[in-house]
Parts: C-alpha cells; sequence; structure tokens
C-alpha cells in the first residue's frame, strides 16, 4: 500500500474520533433538551454554546480549506453563538446535522486521491489540506473532551470512561 493511501487512512480514522478519541455521535447522543442551555457553575458555555463553536469553527476550516472566496467570522466572537440556548426547538437538531455534514466533508476531502494533502492551499499563506485535516481533528477532540466533562457536570453522562 502507498505510503498516501496511508497518510489518508490515518487521518480519516482521526478524523472519525478513532483511537484515544471519542466521536461526535457518542459525546451528544442523548442530551436531554433541558439541559442543552444550562451553564454549570465555573463553565464559560452550555452544550448549546459548545456545540455550535464546534459546528462554526469546523465549517470555517472546511470552507477555507476549498473555497478561495470563503471569509472567516470574526474572531474571537464569529465562532461562538449569541445565546446559551439553542434559539427554538429545531436548532439543536440543525447544528448537529451540519457539523456531520461538514465533518463528512472533511473526510471525502482527504479521501479524495486527487487532493494533494501536501500542497499549498494557493489562497493561504504556507497552510495544506493536511494541516487543515489535522486542525479539524484536534480542535474536535478537544472539544468533544469539554463537552463530555459538561455533560458528566450536568449529571447527563453515562457513555465510557473518557
Amino acid at each position: 500500500m502507498s505510503d498516501d493511501k496511508v497518510l489518508r487512512q490515518h487521518l480519516l480514522y482521526l478524523l472519525r474520533g478513532g483511537g484515544a478519541h471519542l466521536d461526535f455521535e457518542a459525546a451528544t447522543a442523548g442530551l436531554p433538551v433541558k439541559l442543552r442551555g444550562v451553564k454549570p457553575e465555573g463553565l464559560p458555555f452550555t452544550p448549546w454554546r459548545l456545540l455550535e463553536h464546534m459546528r462554526i469553527a469546523q465549517w470555517d476550516i472546511l470552507e477555507f480549506s476549498r473555497n478561495a472566496r470563503h471569509v472567516s467570522p470574526k474572531f474571537p466572537g464569529g465562532y461562538w453563538p449569541e445565546g446559551d440556548a439553542p434559539p427554538d426547538a429545531t436548532a439543536w437538531e440543525k447544528g448537529v446535522k451540519a457539523f456531520r455534514h461538514d465533518l463528512r466533508a472533511m473526510q471525502a476531502l482527504v479521501a479524495n486521491p486527487s487532493t494533494d494533502l501536501f500542497a499549498p492551499i494557493p489562497h493561504g499563506d504556507g497552510q495544506t489540506v493536511l494541516r487543515e485535516a489535522l486542525l479539524v481533528a484536534d480542535h474536535n477532540a478537544y472539544h468533544l473532551g469539554q463537552f463530555v466533562m459538561l455533560r458528566r457536570l450536568l449529571g447527563a453522562w453515562k457513555g465510557r470512561a473518557a
């Protein structure tokens, strides 16, 4: 098997939450609606704010990786939602669905043999698709760990020890 194919397989494994990482589905599944906007004492965010931050950041990285006309949100405020709770009954599911969609799109970009993982992104300043894929995996892993901690503090975690 070629080194390129092996690298792509390793990246996809990481993006899917493989190894020591927790996947998105395990971290978010079954969170009660009534807890999605609750902020435990001492924490700066709610499950809703964390979900939306992850979604926005992942979307931004994906779009930067594939779209020269993409304009990133203003940092840092543009990477977080306004309120602590979902604004309506469908917002949570829309956010989850959008996160999944963009994660699959990043995986497809990595899996596509015509994507040169090492070529500098033309509209960037040295970034590569490899770097951006690792950034998505790293950012997601970091915040999924926070998601589990948040759920534990809310008494809503029955998953594996993480």
